[in-house]
């Protein structure tokens, strides 16, 4: 009898090839778009650190979230570093070429700065008086200090400028804040942490130390405690244009200056001590307290963490923006220029002479720029092409500078983002890691390759 054929297997026979085609297909292809270029934008009209904003600080002890602002950073996942060895300093750190930045937090009202209190918290100082945690990658919702009720932040550079911790806080608990009075005026004061380390507590504040401020801007206002464990105080010349009371040169005024402070040592009229090392500490009618003079609006100076070099970023008036270098163990009574000097340049007398004042390692004029913003030296170890980099910004065109010393002498000075945020402040994080602070936006973002 003849054998009817097996229609099934005529069939498989059929589709075998096209199962096979089927197979050889990839089905893990993402097709990633394009990121829009950097949209370009016009620079305040006026070289300050702190503009005005139209918009007005919440009543709720939780601020409300900003409005967004449109920028060229796109908020990228975090991207898994190399595994690597501990970097190892070297005098001629190689100069990084560009970076990104990626967004940890948002929702804040006019940030001015971010630092950390020996642990993986982020504590983000706002303008109008609060200071807020990032926490596992979460703003809290209730802050760590408000105090609001006792800062004034009506003007553009005026407001709570900043905190530091002591450096055995985990054991005193203490914190300092730098902020502007009703009047005008600067308190620096200390705090306590409450039994909550997520919250202060408010009613622990005791003043150390008050400056009036004959105009509202250029109040500096940075606290820092140096590698020596003293505190050290970033103050402006006291305002208005040109340095009218001349107090950048004047060792008998807090302003101007860059103070340091033992805040471990005082006695009952005075809540700080003077280091026996201060240069003036024994000059009839010069303020002990000062270390540095000849300074016009230090926003923002940092520490080297691994070396203790320090770094200052001085806010010109019409020209130049300046960023200063003093090698770490340098003694005090350096006079960095300011109203002989803008940057390198004779300010107020074309034939001024610039002996014995410290010069700034690099400046730019304000086709770059109007308002510089001090930053750090890299020294985390998630990403070591950054190592040894020190970055620093310009608040009005949002550009991103890398800075490294060269064999010659000279400093290597490299645009490595440019960007459209408004940069207020750098952080620097206990493990060494550098953010940014935008002051318009409300965000924190992270340095990164």
């Amino acid at each position: 009898m003849k054998r009817q054929p097996n229609y099934l297997i005529l069939l498989l026979l059929l589709l075998l090839p096209v199962l096979l085609l089927a197979a050889c297909q990839r089905s893990d292809v993402v097709v990633t778009p394009p990121i829009a270029p950097a949209a370009t934008h016009t620079p305040p009209p006026t070289a300050t650190p702190l503009p005005p904003s139209p918009t007005t600080p919440p009543t709720s002890s939780a601020p409300a979230s900003p409005t967004p602002r449109a920028t060229a950073i796109p908020n990228t996942p975090t991207p898994t570093p190399t595994p690597t060895v501990t970097p190892t300093a070297t005098p001629y750190p190689e100069a990084v070429s560009s970076v990104s930045l990626r967004r940890v937090a948002s929702g804040f009202f006019k940030p001015l700065y971010l630092t950390h209190a020996f642990d993986e918290r982020l504590f983000v100082v706002e303008q109008h008086g609060v200071i807020s945690i990032i926490q596992d990658g979460q703003r809290l919702a209730t802050p760590f200090l408000d105090i609001q009720d006792l800062v004034n932040s009506a003007e553009n550079e005026q407001g709570l400028l900043s905190v530091a911790f002591h450096p055995d806080y985990a054991n005193n608990g203490r914190f300092f804040i730098n902020y502007t009075r009703e009047d005008g005026a600067t308190v620096i004061a200390r705090y306590q942490v409450s039994s909550d380390p997520n919250l202060a507590n408010p009613r622990s504040a005791e003043i150390l130390l008050t400056i009036d401020q004959p105009y509202a801007n250029h109040n500096g206002g940075l606290l820092k405690f140096g590698p020596d464990g003293y505190l050290y105080v970033g103050m402006g010349d006291g305002g208005s244009a040109d340095d009218p009371e001349g107090n950048g040169q004047n060792p008998g005024t807090l302003l101007g200056t860059l103070l340091r402070i033992d805040v471990d040592n005082g006695n009952d009229e005075v809540a700080y001590a003077v280091p026996p090392d201060n240069p003036f500490a024994t000059q009839p009618n010069w303020r002990a307290e000062i270390w540095a003079i000849g300074l016009r609006n230090p926003w923002r100076f940092s520490f080297d963490s691994l070396t203790g070099d320090l770094y200052i970023a001085d806010v010109g008036q019409n020209t130049y923006e300046e960023v200063n270098f003093t090698p770490a163990g340098t003694p005090g009574g350096l006079n960095y220029g300011w109203n002989i000097m803008e940057a390198n340049h004779c300010f107020l007398d074309p034939d001024c002479n610039p002996a014995g004042l410290v010069r700034p390692v690099t400046e730019y004029d304000h086709s770059e720029g109007c308002s510089v913003t001090g930053g750090y030296v890299y020294r985390g170890h998630q990403y070591p092409t950054l190592f040894g980099n020190y970055f620093f910004a310009d608040y009005c065109q949002g550009d991103i500078w890398s800075l490294v010393p060269q064999p010659d002498g000279s400093w290597l000075r490299t645009r490595v983002i440019d960007t459209t945020t408004v940069i207020s402040s750098f952080g620097e994080g206990a493990d060494g890691e550098i953010y940014v602070v935008d002051h318009v936006g409300g965000v924190v973002y992270h340095l990164q390759p």
